[in-house]
């Protein structure tokens, strides 16, 4: 039997001990979960940046975060999650204020179990169904593609028959018989198409096929083409099925074969002659791929489309000889704008489609006012005229939410008239994960931020001690970083969300590390050492130079691996166990120390340290807040310390803000205490005793 899968789960309440009620309901009920607990919208962020939940439980009345906030970060992610309000009654005020927002699918009664559970069960249920559905569709589409694709090219006329009559046939089969497309078929009989001394056998042959009977593997005759002419072939039969109907699979041999001319058909079968970028039949597969890639969960795809302004102003300038010099010639510039990568086609007649593939959002709009820009630029001689051109282009990056074709070129046909209806020689680009077009220019201007502070050191190191409870000598301080902005000093839940999802964690990390060894160079030689604990990113430990980059450091400086410890919540570990592992075998191996951050905040999170070998272990901060008053939480800290000390691992508790938790670490057997009851983070490194 499978086991349940893990739901990922974010639950917005005020107090800890609530969520923790609904948590322990809900696996109760057998739900396997993955929970994380949000009061303010700067922990929804970091929290939706940590991981993408299935499911989120939103208390419309938290103090802090609004199910409006929430409901509008969900929708920035792009992704397909289930939002349920979570209340202690209804009214019909209460069900009003709460379904007015679209987003939330349903509402669920705290104080009410099995209501509960039930709504949280169906909404899941819902979930996995669309998700499916999504796969399904694309599956069925990638297999209806492949499936026409191969019959299109292949090099045998092959048509399928259903009582006699044409059901489907492929170009090869077309050309063979002179018809110009399938309609030219579609309502002959396959006896239409046998000359008339084997029309009477190959007629009793059909009626033995209908009883049932083994058609032979082949049959000569003579066939007759649409214009009459008689030509000698060779079928072969085979029993098939057509959109679920019984039919018959016939192919024709010919004795020889025009190589050239197949091979010429076969390359204007996926290219417009005119402007030699892909035909509309094949850029329409080629989206069909990408939205099969962004349900798979790829990202970083976009599909734009470019009009000329005016065109049949252009065409009173050019003439209609002059036409297709303007399309090639536009063509030509959009092949020269783009990656290998990326595709273009011919859509219209004087339409074209552009696919981008591994292009972040900056870079769709970049491209497509390159293109824009190109364009206005160009001369174009067309015929004894020369004459220049605006175009409009529209554009929608894709995404989970809008995987489908047909959505997607929607969507970017909205855009393209929308910039035609401006005036022209615009841009339009929809983006289905912000509703704000501003949210792009704020986040500009943070990219701007953080690229200068990494160019002049504008970061600052702040360093927190963690205070040992079981005599360990020597310091330690965990190390903090801080933007240095216009006005004030920036705190990292506002910009680090924005450096992870541009790609500049990487460097930030590196800036951190290389500073924290030099705050410890000049410690070298204490009679106590001193420990610093550095934050790593996810995009950091795929980087296999690291390990040997801090060595160098560490050599130049005179500093021991082993003052250093790297750390990295235990959730994000999970989704690069290999890098992960790789990373902590090799760094330990340097002599340098692991931490497991929000330990304890799996299902089994004891079973990640068969995979990485941590020397110490953070827990997760919903298990250690105010555990004088949290019974439960005081249980479940006793027993992870319990394993921890088995496994031979240190723990840390965090977030500490009150004396009445100092007993229960002590009698818990916690080796570390951080938090700012004890000390708060500040610019040097000062350990209180």
């Amino acid at each position: 039997m499978l086991p349940e899968p893990i739901t990922k789960l974010i639950i917005a309440e005020d107090e800890a001990e609530d969520a923790e009620q609904i948590i322990s309901v809900l696996r109760n009920s057998g739900i396997a979960l993955r929970p994380q607990r949000v009061a303010t919208e700067e922990e929804l962020a970091a929290c939706l940046e940590l991981f993408t939940p299935d499911l989120v439980l939103a208390n419309p009345a938290c103090r802090d975060v609004s199910l409006e906030t929430i409901a509008r970060a969900l929708d920035a992610t792009g992704k397909d999650v289930a939002l349920l309000a979570l209340t202690d009654r209804l009214t019909d005020d209460t069900v009003a204020s709460i379904l007015v927002h679209e987003s939330v699918r349903g509402i669920a009664l705290r104080n009410r179990h099995d209501q509960l559970q039930a709504v949280v069960r169906r909404e899941l249920e819902a979930l996995n169904t669309r998700r499916n559905v999504r796969k399904l569709e694309a599956a069925l589409r990638e297999s209806e593609r492949r499936c026409d694709s191969l019959l299109d090219s292949s090099r045998d006329p092959i048509a399928y028959i259903h009582e006699g009559t044409h059901v489907r046939a492929n170009n090869a089969y077309l050309e063979m018989f002179g018809f110009g497309s399938f309609e030219d078929v579609e309502g002959l009989t396959i006896l239409d198409l046998v000359a008339p001394q084997h029309t009477a056998d190959f007629k009793d042959l059909l009626k033995r096929l209908a009883r049932g009977e083994k058609p032979p593997p082949k049959l000569d005759l003579a066939a007759k083409r649409g214009d009459g002419s008689i030509f000698d072939a060779v079928m072969e039969f085979s029993p098939a099925t057509y959109e679920g109907e019984p039919c018959q699979q016939i192919v024709f041999r010919l004795p020889a074969a025009d190589t050239a001319t197949e091979e010429e058909l076969r390359r204007l079968k996926t290219e417009d002659p005119l402007t030699g970028l892909y035909n509309r039949a094949h850029f329409l597969e080629l989206v069909d791929e990408a939205v099969a890639r962004a349900i798979a969960g790829a990202s970083d795809q976009a599909v734009l489309l470019l009009e000329p302004d005016n065109y049949r102003a252009v065409l009173n300038t050019v003439g209609l000889a002059g036409a297709d010099d303007v399309l090639r010639q536009l063509a030509e510039t959009i092949k020269q704008r783009l990656r290998e990568s990326d595709r273009a086609g011919r859509i219209g007649d004087h339409s074209f489609g552009i696919l981008l593939t591994n292009h972040a959002q900056a870079e769709v709009q970049q491209i497509a006012e390159t293109l824009r820009s190109s364009v206005e630029a160009t001369i174009i001689e067309a015929g004894d005229n020369s004459t220049s051109l605006t175009v409009s282009i529209g554009g929608s990056l894709l995404g989970e939410k809008n995987a489908k074709s047909q959505v997607l070129l929607s969507l970017a046909d909205d855009a393209l008239r929308a910039a035609s209806g401006q005036g022209g020689n615009r841009i339009d680009i929809h983006d289905p994960g912000a509703a704000d077009k501003a949210e792009q220019a704020r986040e500009q201007q943070w990219l701007d931020l953080l690229d200068a502070a990494l160019e002049q050191d504008g970061f600052v190191l702040y360093y927190q001690p963690i205070v040992s409870l079981q005599g360990d000598g020597g310091e330690f301080f965990e190390v903090l970083v801080r933007l240095q902005g216009p006005t004030e000093e920036v705190m990292p839940s506002h910009f680090l969300p924005i450096a992870e999802r541009n790609n500049r964690m990487l460097a930030i990390d590196r800036w951190v590390i290389a500073h924290a060894i030099e705050a410890l160079a000049r410690g070298v030689g204490k009679p106590e050492p001193t420990t610093l604990f550095v934050k790593l990113s996810t995009l950091t430990l795929h980087d296999e130079t690291l390990a040997d980059w801090v060595d160098e450091k560490l050599a130049a400086t005179g500093v021991k691996a082993s003052q250093l410890v790297f750390e990295v919540p235990e959730s994000k570990v999970m989704t690069c166990l290999k890098q992960a592992h790789d990373f902590v075998e090799r760094w330990r191996k340097s002599g340098g120390g692991f931490e497991l951050e929000q330990f304890g905040s799996g299902l089994n999170s004891f079973q990640t340290l068969k995979h990485i070998d941590a020397d110490y272990l953070k827990l997760d901060r919903a298990l250690t807040t105010d555990l004088a008053h949290h019974s439960e939480n005081e249980l479940k800290v006793r027993e992870l310390c319990s394993q921890a000390h088995a496994a031979g691992k240190r723990t840390v508790v965090e977030w500490i803000e009150e004396a009445s938790s100092m007993p229960t670490l002590f009698s818990a057997g916690v080796h570390f205490a951080q938090g700012n009851f004890l000390a708060a983070p500040v610019p040097e490194m000062r350990y209180v005793t």
